[in-house]
């Protein structure tokens, strides 16, 4: 495994105080995702995966912008006859990038200044748990425009936030929507001052590395998974993972700083 932290190349990783920083860093590109970020991006994904202390996780961009999706030079220099077998390539490291990241046990925030763009940028703010917008970012799906559609679970994350009416007009119309639109729609949690955006990710990151990450994690699952089931079988659910979480030390724990009246030391156990 590579040795942390990850200080050069396609994509950075450190990891401090349970917190994962992963940074895009092709900013000449405005974080292009050609095949080898994609790659790169993947496996950094998987390295945090097997990090047992990581409890929360910022994913920024390098430079001007988040990410503005597809790297356009490299799709195109591959012509007509290249581009598919190249994209094919592209969208596998894609999806499973998307993912890696959605079945992190650790909520993961977006901080997004500049553009997040197509189903590397735009993809992956809808894929994050959180997102936090510097006041100038845009948004834009934008695969219609370049003769494509869209990619990186896009079709199916970005319903789930806007609902069905609303994700047709995005990605067919292609508005490109300010941070306060996006925030509007949902797709943003939180507007900040530009600049500000990474220290707003990193306090978020603190609060929740502060908290219990059994806890945390049952609820990433529970609101992926259960608007795919009928009411009934959300209960019988809920009520299993609610008696499996009450015989953690985390849970005995959580009960006794409340008792006690004194912050939690939640241990992931």
């Amino acid at each position: 495994m590579t040795d942390l932290p990850i200080t050069e190349g396609n994509v950075l990783l450190s990891i401090e105080d349970h917190i994962a920083h992963i940074r895009l860093n092709r900013p000449e590109s405005a974080n292009g995702m050609s095949v080898e970020l994609l790659r790169d991006f993947y496996e950094t994904v998987m390295m945090v995966h097997g990090a047992d202390d990581v409890r929360a996780v910022v994913i920024t961009g390098a430079g001007k912008n988040f990410c503005a999706g597809g790297d356009i030079k490299a799709f195109h220099s591959k012509g007509k006859h290249g581009l598919p077998a190249y994209n094919r390539r592209a969208t596998a490291y894609l999806q499973d990038a998307m993912q890696a990241l959605m079945r992190l046990d650790a909520p993961v925030i977006a901080a997004v200044q500049g553009y997040a763009t197509g189903g590397g940028g735009f993809g992956m703010v809808c894929a994050v748990d959180l997102v936090v917008a510097a006041e100038s970012a845009k948004f834009l799906a934008g695969a219609t425009k370049v003769g494509m559609a869209p990619d990186g679970g896009t079709t199916a994350t970005l319903p789930a936030i806007v609902g069905q009416r609303r994700a047709m007009e995005i990605l067919l119309l292609n508005p490109t929507m300010t941070a306060a639109e996006a925030k509007d729609l949902g797709i943003v949690n939180r507007v900040v001052p530009d600049g500000a955006e990474f220290d707003t990710a990193i306090e978020i990151a603190r609060t929740l590395a502060a908290g219990a990450p059994l806890g945390q994690a049952a609820v990433k699952r529970e609101l992926r998974n259960h608007g795919k089931l009928p009411v009934e079988a959300v209960f019988t659910e809920e009520a299993r993972i609610v008696a499996e979480l009450s015989g953690t030390d985390d849970a005995m724990e959580g009960l006794a700083s409340m008792i006690e009246r004194r912050p939690p030391n939640f241990t992931g156990r």
